[in-house]
């Protein structure tokens, strides 16, 4: 099963690493925060290469994970595993714009986008466009 969470990358707990017999393997665990109403810690795993992305990316950054979810038993206990398989940093779409100051006029890229807005109308309402 595979899932898509985004939430805020608050913590990266140690890097794990050894030999197998396949070879090297590296593991990193990291802890998201989702925006939820109730936000939830969320433990995930990645490995390989995913695991060296993530020392790239700003703690407390917002990010979208793609992960497998699988669970597996051990003496008749079942362990839930979150296997991270695609990272991303989020973009804020605002962070380049500047905030006006209170009392300014808004800056000419801040125009007036009242000619986008949609009206809504249900059967039987007269609803006028939004006064803005």
């Amino acid at each position: 099963m595979s899932v898509e969470l985004t939430g805020k990358l608050i913590k990266l707990l140690s890097l794990q690493s050894g030999t197998g017999r396949n070879g090297a393997w590296s593991r990193q665990e990291f802890i998201i925060e989702t925006s939820d109403q109730y936000p939830k810690k969320i433990c995930i795993s990645a490995w390989g290469d995913k695991s060296n992305m993530l020392h790239q990316i700003d703690l407390n950054s917002t990010i979208k994970v793609r992960v497998n979810i699988e669970s597996r038993e051990f003496n008749e206990k079942w362990y839930t595993d979150l296997r991270a398989w695609k990272i991303e940093p989020m973009q804020n779409e605002y962070a380049d714009m500047p905030s006006p100051e209170y009392g300014q006029d808004a800056p000419s890229s801040y125009s007036d986008n009242t000619s986008e807005i949609s009206t809504f109308q249900d059967e039987g309402d007269d609803l006028e466009a939004l006064p803005f």
